[in-house]
């Protein structure tokens, strides 16, 4: 496996675990006063736009992170619309 595809990797392990902390909590709790619909929102499209991107450059670091980000991105997001106080 090339260096470059390493890197890859790793970063895409990284990111995608940083993210799963807030996730479970969100999971656990179903308290989503902290979070912002509008910046989720822009997330979730931000990142459903890499897996796009990684899809059409075949660059599977970037797909396997960003399928995985967006589930839980897209999930937190439907937790907002469903629990959020009115």
């Amino acid at each position: 496996m090339p260096l470059s595809e390493l890197i890859g990797f790793a970063a895409a392990i990284l990111t995608t675990a940083s993210f799963v902390p807030q996730a479970l909590h969100t999971f656990q709790t179903k308290d989503v006063r902290g979070i912002s619909l509008g910046m989720y929102s822009a997330f979730t499209l931000g990142v459903a736009l890499w897996l796009a991107y990684g899809l059409l450059l075949n660059a599977w670091p970037v797909v396997i992170a960003n399928a995985v980000t967006l589930a839980l991105a897209a999930s937190i997001l439907v937790m907002k619309l469903r629990y959020h106080e009115e």
